[in-house]
């Protein structure tokens, strides 16, 4: 089920597209709130993929075991994702293990724990096709809420990417998504250092963060770094947020 009424607008994704501080960081942030505002009986995987020339791609990856599943997908050359992707619709699979459509690929998603996929077709222009791939390692791990929401997410993320892809084109290598996923692992490290100390929510704990380094005009992950490294945590705002 979504967490969330409304998911990211596009006005926060082109904030995400300016403040990262590279095309990888951006792709990786726009998978990344894609899994966190959606909700099941466990974690959700999101990964974007881009399909040009003939050549299949995941551009983004909220983390290294959802870029495997797409590329035990690309081995098959079909699956949900692939259908979503090349037929321009949604594809809502609650049980994988149940769906005949994909008997190879299914089988070898169920070997690493996966058992719902939600695929979102991406519009985009005619030189290229885009998808978002969710994964669930849960039974009926998405809701109609949850499917509404999504095709409205994908939708709201359109323009974005494309204008991503235009500037940066659509081939991110593996090292460079693996060095994304570091930073963010950094991140996610001075976060729960400073919800210890504070006392709070993540939420909260990424606020802190993002004022650190708005009044230091450094970048979040370079605050992180330090506290990770054991640098004195940053304060709560004046409001105790």
């Amino acid at each position: 089920m979504a967490k969330e009424s409304t998911l990211t607008t596009s006005d926060r994704m082109q904030d995400l597209l300016l403040e990262s501080p590279g095309f990888p960081e951006f792709l990786l942030g726009l998978a990344t709130l894609s899994a966190s505002l959606l909700g099941s009986d466990g974690p959700v995987t999101c990964t974007i993929t881009v399909e040009r020339d003939g050549g299949l791609s995941t551009v983004a990856s909220s983390s290294e075991e959802g870029r495997r599943l797409d590329e035990t997908q690309y081995s098959y050359d079909e699956g949900p994702c692939l259908t979503a992707l090349r037929q321009h619709r949604l594809v809502w699979v609650p049980d994988l293990l149940g769906d005949e459509r994909w008997s190879g690929y299914a089988e070898a998603a169920a070997r690493e724990g996966i058992r719902s996929v939600l695929a979102v077709p991406i519009p985009s222009d005619a030189s290229s096709r885009a998808g978002l791939n969710c994964y669930a390692k849960t039974i009926n791990a998405f809701d109609e809420e949850t499917v509404v929401l999504l095709e409205q997410h994908a939708a709201s993320m359109s323009r974005v990417l494309r204008i991503a892809l235009r500037l940066h084109g659509a081939d991110v290598h593996p090292e460079h998504l693996r060095a994304a996923l570091k930073s963010r692992a950094i991140v996610d490290a001075a976060v729960s250092l400073i919800m210890l100390q504070h006392r709070g929510g993540r939420d909260g704990a990424l606020e802190i963060l993002r004022l650190a380094a708005k009044s230091s005009n450094r970048k979040v992950h370079a605050i992180a770094h330090d506290i990770v490294q054991g640098a004195e945590l940053p304060a709560p705002n004046s409001d105790g947020g």
